[in-house]
């Protein structure tokens, strides 16, 4: 179901052609936008004054995931390193891990506390620091989710029921009744982006209407309760490069469908399902994502742990088959995974210290939420 801000690949703008034209447009402007905002961010590492808002907020950034269950390499290729990178150049973080959101779509909370673990055991062993990246919980912030009650307000059951996560789990709902969790889904997400006034917020292509419904809660909470001043400011998307990602079976990478690498999976456990991918019959390695779609894949993965192009992988491999194509993706990913798997399995031996930085997070998480609830309350006449 529901997608975090990050876990999500995009397309290269290669694609744009074959999507509806406005949303084409969209999208290029978006691009464009990013792209600004890319400069913005490492003119600011470089110690360049380039804020021109004056208060910082510019560069403030939110992200997250869902714990249901191990973050794969999909997640690290797509939005860990990239958080790590804006992370270091500056970028003050907020990690928001949605345990709330576990049950928009579930009957059970599942394995929640091993899976909220194993997920503050990936941050750090990727390079989150606690000192600059504040990682919390849903649930630990109630004035997060408080600002819900407002900016439900400011949304119509028509714009929700629209929202391309809500449109596609109502198609594959097979009658079953929506719950109020997964209809709001997209105005928790808001809460999620605005209860720290993040202007930064890292997506794929797919998380954009999620974005765009953010910036109209924001939009209208200023016109309709703030008089027209700017209580929120509408945040930005940071679009990310990395292109759509396959499972080893070929079919979207899920963690459902057990079609994934795990960042905690050991050297062996990898060689295994990468030797268990599909491929075809051609022993000469090309890359044709449209005609041999499962082997552009496991190049593209090669090429994104190798820093190089999958055409140049594909050269590398040549006429090697299927067999060496796999050994050079299970040489790229582990040895590139290392380093992450060598610092998670000292990181697991002291849960101590993983509770620590929770409630390290959750505190400051709360500070900041319960300032924004308090202006909220105050702008809406409710400082009783």
């Amino acid at each position: 179901m529901t997608t975090s801000l990050t876990t999500s690949t995009t397309t290269l703008p290669t694609t744009l052609a074959a999507a509806d034209p406005d949303e084409n447009a969209t999208y290029a402007a978006a691009l464009d936008r990013s792209a600004v905002l890319d400069a913005l961010i490492d003119e600011r590492a470089s110690g360049s004054d380039v804020d021109d808002t004056g208060d910082g907020a510019r560069f403030r950034m939110l992200t997250g995931d869902r714990p249901t269950g191990p973050l794969h390499i999909g997640h690290y290729l797509a939005s860990l390193r990239n958080r790590v990178r804006l992370q270091d150049k500056g970028v003050e973080t907020f990690v928001v891990i949605a345990d709330y959101q576990v049950i928009t779509d579930r009957d059970s909370v599942g394995e929640m506390g091993a899976n909220v673990q194993g997920l503050v055991l990936d941050y750090l062993a990727a390079g989150l620091d606690p000192a600059r990246t504040t990682i919390f919980t849903h649930s630990a912030v109630p004035a997060l989710n408080q600002l819900m009650l407002p900016f439900l307000s400011l949304v119509t059951d028509a714009e929700l029921r629209r929202n391309p996560t809500v449109k596609d789990e109502l198609a594959l709902s097979d009658g079953r009744p929506l719950s109020g969790l997964l209809l709001t889904y997209p105005v928790h997400q808001a809460a999620d982006i605005l209860f720290c006034h993040s202007r930064i917020v890292p997506v794929g292509r797919d998380q954009l209407p999620h974005l765009e419904q953010t910036r109209a809660i924001a939009r209208r909470f200023n016109q309709r309760y703030a008089a027209g001043h700017s209580v929120f400011a509408e945040p930005e998307a940071l679009l990310s490069e990395v292109p759509l990602l396959l499972g080893t079976d070929g079919t979207k990478m899920s963690k459902s469908k057990g079609n994934v690498i795990n960042l905690r999976d050991t050297a062996d456990e990898t060689a295994a399902q990468i030797r268990a991918a599909r491929t075809d019959s051609d022993r000469r390695i090309t890359f044709d994502p449209k005609g041999r779609p499962a082997v552009a894949n496991l190049l593209t993965i090669a090429g994104l742990f190798l820093g190089a192009a999958p055409e140049s992988v594909a050269e590398r491999v040549r006429d090697g088959g299927a067999q060496a194509l796999k050994r050079v993706v299970t040489d790229a990913v582990n040895e590139a995974l290392a380093g992450h798997r060598a610092r998670r399995a000292d990181l697991a031996r002291d849960p101590a210290y993983l509770t620590s930085v929770l409630h390290e997070g959750n505190a400051r998480a709360n500070e900041v939420a319960e300032r924004t609830l308090a202006t909220v309350r105050a702008v809406m006449g409710m400082s009783y």
